[in-house]
């Protein structure tokens, strides 16, 4: 007992480790996890999850796959599916009969293994997964259809690369009971057993859109509730047909996420951090688990195959799919080449290993191997190569964070117009068109609708955007955005107007409220006032001979710093609560009364020429 406590401790703190080097670096944290895994494991020796777990391991694995599948489908609103649906239906019809077909005669003529076996890993390989893509379009900045082509795929080809796995091996099942059996007499069952798991899992994510708003199941009942359903829905469709079960999860998620049950908003955050955690220990737990004599088949055919699979199979599926499709040709090219394969391909590979090697065909002990190399040499080749294709193909988003301002107010355009002026990305949102007027009228971006709004995420791309500014005129709602997008922009990267400096008259607490804006936690009517008396923004960049003391030298007394613009294009704001440290190369913008010019000149003589003076926005 003790030794699987310390195993499982050690799981996680070499996961969530890759995960935060991968943060600190910029490298592909699946990369990192197998890394740490494979070290942990064959290389080091530190533990075996198979001697550990022993027969908990697979289930183990598989309810975390089911979990996964499950929070991926929660993220798959079918409202997507307007700019990118053509393309995702011909990939998960069209391009898994292409990939299955390509990638089973690679299998055969490349790496030289056994029909039956090449037949049944060619169906594993229809599979992206994501446990691998997601994170990787986190990490890269890709424009919304690409992104969203290779999410939809990975989510919906993972179950249907299982189901192409366990029509496979049924059928060679059937012929080693009683040659000369039909496929038909295979497929039709297998069709209807997908179907019937289908609907298990969509009546059961209808019963959580009944009950939830309903108050039948207390708030903090809902999470163990639903977790507790996927993996019964999970479960019990495994029993009709195995790897059915993430057919159902996978439709419980995706029909979950469209019912619009407003409260399973609230529990967003937790099943993200489930996913992150599973994800991490899964995918330590698989690579540690991997055997040196795994790898002694590995020889010359099996790295050609690793080829053929990258530079033909995968491409071929993609752009054959996408024939005359309104897909651009670089978006087409970029889905081609992005394709990593994760944890779904090792587990189902490991499953129907052994079941292979019991009906007599001892190829089947190569897929073990030679799925952890495809795993492998994917993630390694697509994810240090998505963000130079993306951009070589121009279809990389905007590198330079962006700011996201709720409220079109005086001092906001001014904001907006002095950041766009830096060549930061702005975006003024409002859901009064008379309060937007001058923000068109200056040629400023706006939004005009309900920030709140679940539609605004379908309908604006928020992701450009990686700071949140909360200044309308009502402090609570400023609040109730900030703490809406916290979780997903970040507590430090919400910030807000609308509160006292006196911390006797402030109406809400710190917890509820984003990041004070200024030293002296201004409020709506503090800025609108000084405004009024003439005030203005100012920027002035600082350099090894002009440091931030000179800038605050050159500016009257009662300036107030806002924030710091880094050379890289991000942004850290002077609050209450934290001041950035300015350095060399900074641009630092300041909200200020006018100057007088005596005051102005005396400045400049006490500064000299040392550096470039404060400009007015």
């Amino acid at each position: 007992m003790e030794s699987q406590a310390l195993v499982i401790a050690t799981v996680g703190v070499l996961g969530i480790g890759a995960q935060w080097i991968a943060w600190r670096t910029g490298w592909p944290a699946i990369v990192l996890m197998l890394l740490a895994g494979f070290l942990a494991g064959p290389v080091l020796g530190l533990f075996n999850p198979e001697e550990t777990f022993g027969d908990l391991l697979e289930p183990m694995i598989g309810i975390g796959v089911a979990l996964i599948l499950f929070e991926g489908g929660l993220s798959l609103d079918l409202r997507e599916l307007r700019h990118s649906g053509d393309a995702v239906w011909r990939l998960a019809t069209i391009g898994v009969l292409v990939g299955w077909a390509l990638g089973s005669a690679a299998g055969f003529y490349v790496a030289g293994i056994v029909w039956p076996v090449a037949i049944l890993f060619g169906g594993i390989l229809v599979v992206t997964g994501p446990t691998v893509v997601l994170p990787l379009l986190r990490q890269s900045n890709v424009q919304a259809r690409p992104a969203s082509i290779l999410k939809w795929e990975s989510i919906v080809n993972d179950p249907t690369g299982a189901l192409c796995a366990v029509i496979a091996y049924e059928y060679f099942r059937k012929v080693a009971e009683s040659p000369g059996a039909s496929i038909f007499e295979v497929v039709p069952p297998l069709l209807i057993a997908a179907i019937i798991a289908g609907l298990i899992g969509y009546a059961a994510a209808w019963l959580i859109a009944f009950l939830f708003p309903r108050g039948a199941i207390p708030e903090y009942l809902k999470v163990p509730v639903l977790f507790v359903t996927v993996i019964g829905v999970f479960v019990l469709s495994n029993k009709i047909e195995h790897e059915a079960g993430l057919v159902a999860v996978t439709v419980m998620g995706v029909a979950l996420a469209n019912m619009n049950v407003s409260s399973l908003r609230s529990i967003h955050p937790f099943k993200e951090n489930i996913a992150v955690l599973l994800v991490s220990g899964i995918f330590i737990l698989l690579a540690s688990s991997l055997q040196v004599s795994d790898l002694e088949y590995f020889n010359w055919r099996f790295a050609a195959f690793l080829l053929v699979l990258l530079f033909v199979v995968r491409p071929a599926t993609v752009l054959i799919s996408l024939l005359g499709s309104s897909v651009p040709w670089n978006e087409r090219l970029f889905v081609a080449w992005i394709a990593p394969r994760g944890i779904v391909l090792v587990a189902i590979s490991g499953l129907f290993a052994l079941r292979l090697s019991e009906l007599g065909y001892a190829d089947g002990n190569l897929l073990i191997g030679l799925s952890f190399a495809v795993v492998v040499a994917t993630i390694v080749a697509h994810g240090f190569t998505v963000d130079l294709v993306a951009r070589w193909l121009k279809i990389k988003g905007n590198n330079q964070p962006g700011l996201l301002i709720v409220g079109s107010t005086p001092w906001t355009i001014a904001l907006a117009k002095e950041m766009q002026a830096l060549k930061t990305p702005v975006m003024i949102v409002d859901p009064s068109w008379q309060s937007l007027a001058p923000a068109r009228r200056e040629g400023l971006p706006f939004y005009h609708g309900e920030i709140l709004n679940e539609a605004t995420e379908h309908n604006l791309d928020l992701t450009p955007y990686q700071v949140l500014v909360a200044a309308t005129g009502n402090e609570a709602y400023n609040a109730l955005v900030c703490n809406e997008f916290a979780y997903e922009i970040g507590r430090d990267s919400v910030y807000q107007l609308g509160d006292s400096d006196d911390e006797d008259h402030r109406t809400l607490p710190d917890s509820l409220r984003g990041r004070s804006l200024f030293e002296s936690g201004f409020g709506v009517a503090d800025v609108q006032e000084r405004q009024k008396q003439g005030w203005v923004f100012r920027k002035t960049k600082l350099s090894d001979q002009f440091n931030f003391e000179d800038a605050q030298d050159k500016l009257p007394e009662s300036a107030h710093m806002l924030l710091l613009l880094r050379e890289t294009g991000t942004m850290r704001f002077f609050t209450h609560a934290a001041r950035p440290e300015p350095r060399a190369g900074d641009t630092v913008i300041s909200f200020s009364p006018p100057q007088d010019r005596p005051a102005d000149e005396l400045a400049q003589r006490k500064s000299g020429n040392r550096g470039t003076a404060p400009e007015p926005a």
